[in-house]
């Protein structure tokens, strides 16, 4: 298995992210803004099918493997939305694109509303190639309910209307640290290199 893999997103956060963690498999990650590839087309209706054809589109512009992600935040009472629309969810609506429209617009709708639950999505794949047919695929649930106003000033996206019970507080409540070591996104991170790991036996 090579060494480098190309980061399919341009998020300077992910990459430090991931580079730490799979830092672990002998990885070394590098973003494909760096590689000169152009954001992948997401217009897929499931977390999986966004993050293979990113990972997918990275690999093929650049030879290498790749490892892409795609997450959000799923509502029970809202049927799973924003689900994969979570970053644009205000904006479907004519609203802001920011993570304030789209924190006003979830607090909207769940005003009233007696079941809270949620959870914060994280699906990565990990391709070796572009037509790669046995991709790696690692799924992070982080199950929490939301709040009726926003707590905290850490984090980003929902974390201030994402609560978790377990710890009395709202993700955006949580040093950096602690978020990173308990987040969908490190359960996700977690199993995918154990299964990376596997690969190199």
């Amino acid at each position: 298995m090579t060494d480098r893999v190309v980061l399919a997103s341009n998020n300077a956060g992910k990459l430090r992210e991931f580079s730490a963690i799979l830092a672990q498999a002998g990885m070394t990650m590098v973003a494909q803004g760096e590689l000169g590839v152009t954001e992948a087309e997401e217009p897929h209706a499931t977390f999986v099918e966004n993050a293979l054809a990113k990972a997918r589109h990275a690999s093929r512009h650049t030879g290498l493997p790749a490892l892409a992600d795609d997450s959000g935040l799923c509502v029970d009472a809202l049927d799973g939305a924003p689900g994969v629309y979570s970053a644009r969810f205000a904006a479907l609506d004519g609203g802001g694109k920011s993570d304030a429209a789209n924190n006003r617009k979830l607090a909207d709708l769940m005003a009233g509303q007696p079941d809270r639950a949620a959870s914060y999505v994280a699906l990565l794949v990990y391709v070796q190639s572009p037509d790669d047919p046995t991709p790696i695929i690692a799924e992070g649930r982080w199950r929490g309910e939301i709040l009726s106003s926003p707590r905290g000033g850490n984090g980003f996206g929902y974390d201030p209307l994402f609560y978790l019970p377990d710890l009395g507080c709202s993700a955006a409540e949580l040093a950096p640290e602690e978020k990173n070591s308990v987040s969908h996104r490190a359960k996700a991170l977690r199993l995918l290199l154990t299964q990376l790991q596997a690969l190199r036996v």
